[in-house]
């Protein structure tokens, strides 16, 4: 029988403070780093909890833009940009290595995901503050994304992202979240979305359409409001239909 193993990572430091919750059931998380949320403390703390459970951490930054959660797309300097880029990967890339945990990837997140999946001189920037970073040159983004073309022509790593929470419009896109169904809040829907995009690289858009998708690893939102019970009730049933967390 075959068996599909799957990665399953969080965005988390944005505040929720869900963390020792939801670690238990994920393999990866994306910390944020100061642009959107998070600051030093809770980087330091949520570092030293992805240790204790094994949970591989990655780098979450962002347009600096608190008030907007990062995501709007932001009126800023390319200089700027990047130097805001470059800042909180340092100050990531700092705490972990003060706690002797290396960085497995760096995320993009909201806005600055989103835009860097379709404009390649923002991608190239975002590239650039990842090169310089030197932390990792592994990136969790879109598949056939600008920035994923444009990592593999420079010799970086890329694991495609799907998304258990969220529905996805026929072009591969993310239904917005201005949309009324843009989240998948109910454990047993997301289930149904998931299983398809892990066993046959295939998603059922909103519009009950199958289209072809590339999911090395799958996103639950930390601040989307079920997703503790979403991650146990997958960590329960996906072992039913032979998908095992790769951690």
């Amino acid at each position: 029988m075959k068996k599909w193993y799957v990665d399953f990572n969080c965005d988390v430091g944005e505040g929720v403070g869900n963390e020792a919750e939801l670690f238990p059931f994920i393999s990866s998380c994306n910390i944020a780093c100061g642009g959107h949320a998070g600051d030093g403390s809770s980087m330091f703390e949520i570092i030293k909890l992805a240790k204790t459970h094994k949970v591989k951490i990655g780098a979450h930054p962002s347009y600096p833009d608190k008030p907007n959660f990062g995501r709007k797309v932001m009126d800023i300097s390319n200089d700027a940009l990047l130097n805001s880029l470059s800042e909180q990967l340092s100050i990531f890339g700092k705490i972990a290595r003060q706690e002797g945990v290396p960085v497995h990837h760096i995320k993009p997140h909201g806005a600055l995901y989103n835009q860097i999946a379709k404009d390649a001189e923002l991608a190239q920037l975002f590239l650039e503050a990842v090169r310089e970073s030197g932390l990792t040159k592994k990136i969790y983004t879109l598949s056939g994304s600008q920035v994923a073309l444009l990592a593999k022509a420079n010799d970086m790593e890329v694991s495609f992202e799907a998304f258990a929470d969220r529905n996805y419009n026929e072009d591969g896109t993310l239904v917005s979240r201005t949309h009324k169904s843009a989240l998948i809040s109910k454990p047993e829907k997301v289930l149904q979305h998931v299983l398809p995009i892990i066993q046959k690289g295939e998603v059922v858009t909103l519009s009950e359409k199958s289209i072809k998708i590339q999911a090395d690893t799958i996103c639950v939102h930390g601040d989307t409001p079920t997703a503790l019970q979403i991650l146990q009730y997958l960590s329960k049933e996906l072992p039913k239909h032979n998908v095992v967390l790769s951690k």
